[in-house]
């Protein structure tokens, strides 16, 4: 294109302008190196549909990275400057929040030749939502914006932090923002940065697989796009505007990055050495040439590196970029810990300096299962330095597993006319649904129905992984029920999450020790084999049976037949009358603010190893669904209900070292002890409560208060558990 010199002294002119600004925009961190020569960008936001108000804070922002970062900005919403002379003048291009048609025939002929050419475009959060008449648009973009939720916060998963948009960030980044649900998913065509993890917020469409950050090969050019920086809060976040350099930098060639597609059958991710997350003598070293700007270094001989975001199960080879002034040594490939089962191992020579980088690659021997952890031997002093590595075959950033030790009661008796044919449940207490149900509280989804598989059931599986907790006891009336012929969706869905299902028996008629345990060979002939199906690794892989109102039925000594293989829970804290069970719970969603015998219960049952698993609930409110009812209620009081009988159960005093702890309940709305999200803007005129003030949060953001306080009561019950058992 234009000459260097020419570069150099359009830098030199600009330089001064926006020096200040500069010096407040410019990323911190680890960042990519910019280009040796100056460059030219092109931001373009024009609009011809929704205008997003962070547009000229966006400008500002990109102006002050280029004057810190060797690259001038001309800002535009000139359709007219779309031309082959034009662009030329440029090594990047910027769609800033761009919206609708706001290109012509002819003007989009120049962008793509210019791209396919060598040019480089970058797509900013509402470049999504631009030419939708434009085929070849939306594969410069990638894919098309569809829809999106209020604006809130989201976690992140950062799958390539080798690229310079990404190397700074942590292997997950919670923010707040707009998220994007995109019409198609572009994985199969571009190189994924960076997803969304749904069951981190509300409203994603996507599933477990949200691509949120990309990059892309265009012909000889170049494509980046981030759904990120619809707020102007946004563009004040150093780590956001790293993303934007980034990005920037790739698509203008200043900087070199992998952007291969990412869809099945691709690569491996690449992990980088010093991204792990437990070690033992090892340190993080700055080496300007290693990807990303540092190195997994200090290491010597019976030091350690974990690595808990990658997954060893299926892997068959290990390779890696290695250095080493030292004296060399060898990496050991384990599984589980660092001292787990030995998968391979591969030897790394000197390579005659820290920044001189060589491959080494190995095949593993062994089956891995767990967390990968890195293991290195050799002689004295510094060995050597890893620089990024990849597991052929494993699995690839998996979702944080929930606490298996913690069940939630869901319940799947709810239809409406849409799904069922009928309304069933929700005009329970002479209520006319659907803006009149038998509940105080109105779900964030309204009366849905629970075979309604893709949407409600789908949503309910990332509520509960939101919530921390990894199980959920499925309400079940009896063979051939209508909750029985719901079961294999909802294990299915289950599935998809990660999610187990353990059984919750209720109290059909004519129901006896007998029938049960029909019941219980009935369940695991149809259903255990299915991949949700909940095992107790700890109780000889069993499943968890809770008997709901167990003392009604006189005799249980049937049960013998099916306790060695099974977890048998009765519904009592009397241990005079679990003689034939593995175990008890309580269920009641009032008696865990004064946890009456639990101390008691918990000390029997681990006097004889049986399962002692508390409930806990938000509150207790049944008004609508049980007109003129005088059983006692509990109000949430924002949340301090909740938290009392957590304490109680977690109080060693009080509630007696549970083994698991029960949650009453998911989704029971008739006795509003749901943390499943009620909606904060219920129908008027019926007199619903909300989740409003729960925990100091207002609005949409309360809907979500209760599971987010499971998940916070969850990782103190795992502590407490693992404290127990050091």
């Amino acid at each position: 294109m234009r000459s260097q010199i020419a570069r150099r002294v359009r830098h030199m002119s600009c330089a001064l302008a926006v020096a200040l600004g500069a010096a407040l925009l410019a990323p911190t961190g680890a960042s990519a190196e910019a280009a040796a020569d100056p460059y030219d960008v092109l931001v373009f936001s024009k609009t011809a549909g929704f205008r997003h108000d962070s547009i000229p804070v966006g400008i500002e922002t990109i102006q002050g990275l280029g004057a810190a970062n060797e690259f001038a900005v001309t800002a535009t919403e000139d359709s007219g400057a779309f031309t082959t002379a034009n662009l030329a003048n440029y090594e990047a291009v910027v769609f800033l929040s761009t919206t609708g048609d706001v290109l012509n025939d002819a003007q989009q002929t120049a962008l793509k030749s210019y791209v396919d050419g060598g040019g480089g475009y970058v797509g900013v959060h509402a470049a999504a939502d631009t030419e939708y008449g434009w085929p070849a648009y939306e594969g410069l973009v990638g894919a098309w914006f569809k829809s999106h939720p209020a604006i809130q916060q989201a976690t992140l998963k950062n799958e390539d932090r080798t690229h310079p948009a990404t190397s700074h960030l942590d292997p997950t980044w919670s923010r707040t923002d707009e998220w994007y649900n995109y019409r198609t998913n572009p994985r199969d065509s571009v190189h994924v940065l960076q997803s969304l993890d749904e069951s981190t917020y509300s409203g994603g469409e996507m599933g477990d697989d949200h691509p949120i950050t990309w990059c892309d090969e265009q012909a000889e050019g170049r494509s980046f796009y981030t759904g990120l920086g619809h707020t102007r809060e946004s563009y004040a976040d150093p780590a956001f505007r790293q993303v934007l350099l980034g990005g920037i930098q790739y698509a203008a060639g200043a900087v070199d990055a992998d952007c291969s597609p990412t869809g099945e059958g691709g690569d491996p991710a690449v992990v980088e050495g010093e991204a792990y997350t437990s070690g033992s003598g090892v340190e993080r070293a700055n080496h300007g040439s290693a990807s990303g700007g540092q190195t997994l270094g200090h290491i010597e001989n019976g030091d350690w590196a974990g690595y808990s975001q990658v997954d060893t199960a299926g892997a068959t080879t290990f390779t890696a970029d290695v250095s080493s002034a030292g004296a060399g040594g060898t990496v050991e490939i384990r599984g589980g810990s660092a001292t787990g089962t030995l998968l391979g191992s591969v030897d790394v020579a000197p390579t005659g300096g820290w920044d001189t980088f060589t491959e080494v690659s190995t095949t593993l021997t062994a089956t891995g299962t767990g967390a990968l952890f890195l293991r290195f031997t050799g002689g004295a002093g510094a060995l050597f330095d890893i620089d990024s590595f990849t597991l052929s075959g494993a699995a690839e950033e998996p979702k944080a597993e929930g606490s298996s030790n913690v069940h939630l009661f869901y319940y799947p008796w709810y239809g409406n006319p849409e799904v069922n044919g009928s309304w069933r449940h929700w005009q329970q207490g002479g209520q006319n649904p659907p803006e009149d149900i038998g509940a105080d509280l109105y779900p964030k989804l309204g009366a849905y129905d629970s075979g309604d598989f893709t949407g409600a059931v789908e949503q309910h599986m990332k509520w509960i992984k939101q919530s921390g907790a990894n199980v959920l006891v499925y309400s079940w009336w009896g063979q051939g029920s209508y909750e029985d012929g719901l079961a294999d969706g909802v294990l299915d869905a289950a599935q998809r999450h990660g999610i187990k299902v353990a059984w919750h028996l209720e109290p059909y008629s004519g129901r006896s020790g007998a029938s049960t345990v029909d019941d219980i060979n009935y369940i695991n002939e149809r259903y255990g084999d299915h991949p949700a199906y909940f095992r107790d690794a700890e109780r000889n892989n069993s499943n968890a049976f809770y008997v709901f109102q167990s003392l009604d039925v006189p005799d249980w000594s049937a049960l013998d037949q099916v306790t060695d293989n099974n977890i048998v829970l009765a519904q009592t804290t009397d241990t005079s009358k679990i003689a034939h069970f593995n175990g008890l719970y309580t269920y009641d969603g009032i008696a865990g603010a004064t946890a009456p015998g639990w101390k008691n219960a918990g000390d029997y049952a681990r006097a004889n190893d049986l399962v002692w698993a508390p409930s806990v609930a938000p509150g207790y409110i049944d008004d609508r669904a049980v007109p003129g009812n005088t059983t006692p209620t509990v109000g949430r009081d924002n949340g301090a209900a909740y938290d009392k009988q957590w304490n109680n159960a977690l109080d060693p005093a009080i509630g007696g070292s549970p083994t698991w702890v029960s949650v009453t309940s998911f989704n029971e709305w008739h006795e509003g002890s749901s943390i499943e999200p009620a909606s904060g803007n219920p129908p008027a005129g019926h007199g619903y409560q909300t989740f409003s003030g729960a925990y100091g949060k207002t609005g949409t953001e309360a809907e979500t208060a209760y599971l987010d306080r499971t998940r916070h009561w969850v990782d103190r019950f795992e502590a407490a558990r693992a404290a127990r058992l050091r």
